[in-house]
């Protein structure tokens, strides 16, 4: 069972791959974690990513897609894997398809979180940590109580640095610009689901699954 999420940053992948991963037992593969530990690591590729990422730049694609043929060669990738945001743009999803073919590995399904520009705004600039408990919130979707709670203990609500306005509109146009071509790519390759994940957790993980079970992809492959 192998599955690509696709959606925008705050489109909540990151929670709906943890659920595939604790309800089915697929591994997340994330970007972002395998470049953190190939860096812990001090592997060769780790080494060339750390340069680049020191220097301010993006790492290559060829040193992307060189990870992620580790990681899916991996004993822990044999019966399956959910890709959270990967690929990002359609060059290293036609590496994909070639590191795939190289692996005699096919994907099942690519399943498009759908949230509006709206929505990704008030989730991304809503977000707060309470400085007390750590509990993560939104000012613009956690209840009154929830958020008083936090007060009422001796917390702050914190917001990240990069949770600003003009950073999260950077961040959503690069996503529009690089990776939500994507859409159209999967989509003629007969892979694509959409999935309406403007709701609650509980409720998009319900239409995963069903548009999962509705695809090539059921429990007992």
């Amino acid at each position: 069972m192998r599955i690509i999420l696709l959606g925008a940053p705050g489109s909540g992948k990151g929670t709906q791959a943890q659920r595939l991963q604790k309800d089915l037992g697929l591994p997340q593969v994330s970007m972002g974690d395998l470049l953190r530990e190939a860096v812990v690591s001090g592997s060769e590729l780790g080494l060339q990513a750390k340069i680049a990422m020191d220097a301010g730049e993006l790492v290559s694609n060829s040193i992307v897609l060189e990870m992620i043929k580790e990681r899916l060669s991996a004993p822990a990738a044999g019966s399956g894997y959910v890709l959270d945001g990967f690929p990002r743009n359609q060059i290293q999803a036609e590496g994909l398809d070639v590191v795939l073919s190289d692996l005699g590995q096919v994907l099942d399904a690519t399943v498009f979180m759908d949230v509006s520009r709206e929505a990704l705004m008030k989730r991304l600039t809503g977000r707060r940590t309470c400085s007390k408990t750590g509990k993560l919130l939104n000012v613009h979707f956690s209840s009154q109580q929830d958020l008083d709670e936090c007060i009422e203990a001796g917390g702050k609500l914190i917001r990240r640095d990069d949770d600003n306005e003009d950073t999260i509109r950077t961040r959503l146009g690069v996503y529009e610009r690089e990776t939500e071509p994507l859409i159209a790519y999967y989509r003629e390759c007969g892979l694509l689901q959409v999935v309406d994940a403007e709701t609650s957790a509980d409720e998009v993980y319900t239409r995963l699954r069903k548009v999962l079970v509705g695809s090539r992809v059921t429990e007992s492959d």
